[in-house]
């Protein structure tokens, strides 16, 4: 695909309000962030849930709430996560697909996240897999590591993906791949020979500004947001999602670099709103 999608992670498990004023919890200041991101030229939306006390949850009803004030302001694609939090069982992370979202991510593979685990076995992929086909979800393949590359490509030879496939490099979690450019190259290289499309994710203030806009210039896509980073320069809180999403969009124009809309990424995925 030829016009660069902008993934905006508009809040994650982790990030706090301790750390980012900003971040979106209530249904309200979620969907007001996805507008503002969509305008700045987001098309793509990986939603997490928080409840009110702003602890990660994975409440069917949450989820509800925020798709319902998202659609009020916005047509953007609306990507739920199944990773949900440390600590969440399969069954909790699975439940808001039973909503049939546009496209929810798929974790391939068990990762370190500093000194806790979040694991991933093979037959739980499976159950992802599965699930999602059954609700006409698409998957995105969210890859810590080469070797998640490698358990993805297993899911589609087995045929429980169907294309086209979207892969999403997420690089610099400690304990997983580092963010850096010849950690890309080879997560890119891995990738199957398919009709696909791939993103880079960079966490953390040094893999946010180098990975995202890498991708973007090597032919792939790019996300942002408060859940990879809550900065906007080094000693710089950022003052919204929408603003880490202006800033890959401005360097994407200066390469002459168009941006996909959310109805070309639902055309290129063969989603239906």
């Amino acid at each position: 695909m030829e016009k660069l999608i902008i993934t905006a992670a508009i809040t994650g498990a982790e990030t706090t309000r301790e750390q980012q004023s900003a971040l979106p919890v209530t249904p309200l200041e979620v969907a007001k962030a996805v507008s503002d991101c969509e305008k700045a030229g987001a098309s793509i939306i990986h939603l997490h849930a928080r409840d009110d006390d702003a602890n990660p949850t994975a409440s069917i009803e949450r989820f509800g709430e925020y798709l319902h004030e998202i659609r009020k302001v916005s047509n953007i694609v609306v990507e739920f996560t199944t990773g949900g939090a440390i600590g969440m069982t399969d069954d909790e992370r699975l439940g808001p697909t039973s909503m049939k979202p546009e496209m929810a991510s798929l974790d391939c593979g068990s990762v370190n996240f500093a000194d806790e685990i979040l694991p991933n076995s093979l037959p739980s992929m499976r159950t992802f897999a599965k699930t999602m086909m059954e609700y006409g979800v698409k998957p995105t393949f969210e890859c810590f590591d080469v070797g998640h590359v490698y358990n993805a490509n297993m899911l589609i030879k087995e045929g429980l993906v169907k294309p086209p496939f979207h892969f999403t490099f997420v690089l610099g979690v400690p304990g997983a791949m580092p963010a850096t450019v010849e950690a890309l190259l080879m997560m890119k290289s891995a990738l199957p020979q398919e009709d696909l499309e791939w993103t880079g994710i960079g966490i953390g203030g040094r893999g946010s500004v180098l990975i995202p806009p890498v991708s973007a210039l090597m032919g792939g896509h790019a996300r942002v947001g408060f859940e990879d980073n809550i900065y906007y320069r080094k000693g710089e809180i950022a003052v919204s999602n929408a603003q880490l999403v202006e800033r890959i969009r401005l360097l994407a124009e200066m390469f002459g670099r168009k941006l996909a809309t959310p109805d070309d990424v639902r055309k290129r995925f063969n989603l239906s709103k």
